[in-house]
């Protein structure tokens, strides 16, 4: 029989709540809400009205508002449910409390550069600057909230340098419904997850100007390729772009009408502008704002990545949805 844990998700969006919804049913799980009134919803409801209003939450799964402050003694994993842009915040909280439980992180993406000029991080990154002391991981792969909550069959991977840290989430989360694999390369698995994202944008505008199944198959193709190529840059192994945060994410995300960046590609196929498009959603499309750090690496590493030049070009409103296809079209022939 499993050990049972104790556990709390900081943050209540779609993928922190869905964890939290399945972890309940065999560990004791808090998940905190850092919104007042998103909590008093929550709370009266039993459900995250906002994000997965069809879940209703297991009578275990414990609501409390609050953020890191909040978090009760005891735990045997902290996993933190915020967007890229909030992970500084959450990560410089923990440092400050004099704990030893285990980290994890749900986001993917690179942070925003906070200076002209200035490298924009990756998770992993940011974790060495503000809370270097802290056994850490990234919970990552291709999922949708909305199956997880539901309880549909998923795969993960639980990415650590620190073999304890990725089997105590194998511990927490593998179970009837999730699947969860260990990988020690960190930097691989967020690599992975972060730049799928901003394909995803370029395949749903693909589909979204219908140029055909065989256009999204070679642009899901040479994007892995794009992907694999930062990747080993930055010092992952080209093997974990074969895996679930890799070529798995990138298809999940890629062609799945769940996927919120695929729906930006789409919305800007129509016509709609940036703006509109990202207001559409209701929810964060971290390819949006993770495009323009991962083309700056990139060109700072020497990477080849015309894939992802296009969508920044297309994001800033350099060239229209029709000019980026063209642009990709026109390349030089080149051995594959």
């Amino acid at each position: 029989m499993t050990q049972r844990l104790r556990l709390a998700v900081v943050g209540a969006g779609a993928w922190g709540t869905a964890l939290a919804i399945q972890a309940s049913t065999r560990h004791e799980v808090h998940l905190l809400v850092r919104d007042a009134q998103q909590h008093q919803a929550m709370a009266a409801s039993r459900r995250n009205l906002k994000y997965l209003p069809d879940s209703p939450f297991p009578e275990a799964l414990q609501v409390h508002a609050g953020g890191v402050d909040q978090l009760p003694e005891g735990l045997d994993l902290v996993v933190l449910g915020t967007p890229m842009s909030g992970l500084r915040a959450g990560l410089t909280a923990l440092a400050q409390r004099p704990s030893t439980t285990p980290v994890a992180w749900l986001c993917k993406g690179f942070e925003a550069p906070t200076q002209d000029g200035a490298q924009g991080l990756m998770p992993h990154e940011v974790q060495a600057q503000v809370a270097p002391h802290l056994a850490c991981a990234a919970l990552s792969g291709p999922s949708f909230a909305q199956e997880v909550a539901q309880g549909l069959p998923t795969a993960l991977v639980a990415a650590s340098a620190d073999s304890a840290v990725s089997q105590r989430l194998v511990q927490a989360f593998h179970g009837d419904a999730l699947r969860v694999y260990a990988n020690a390369d960190l930097v691989g698995v967020e690599v992975g997850g972060a730049v799928k994202n901003v394909l995803a944008i370029a395949t749903g505008l693909c589909d979204g100007l219908q140029l055909g199944l065989n256009a999204r198959a070679a642009l899901i193709t040479r994007g892995l390729a794009e992907i694999t190529r930062l990747g080993t840059a930055l010092g992952a192994k080209a093997e974990t772009f074969m895996g679930l945060s890799g070529l798995g994410d990138l298809v999940l995300t890629a062609t799945g009408d769940l996927s919120r960046n695929r729906q930006v590609g789409l919305a800007l196929a129509k016509g709609l502008s940036l703006q509109q498009a990202v207001d559409s959603l209701g929810h964060v499309a971290e390819g949006v704002y993770s495009a323009r750090t991962v083309v700056q690496r990139a060109r700072h590493l020497g990477v080849d990545m015309p894939i992802a030049e296009g969508v920044v070009a297309l994001l800033d409103g350099h060239i229209t949805p029709a000019q980026a296809v063209a642009e990709l079209m026109r390349r030089q022939a080149k051995g594959e």
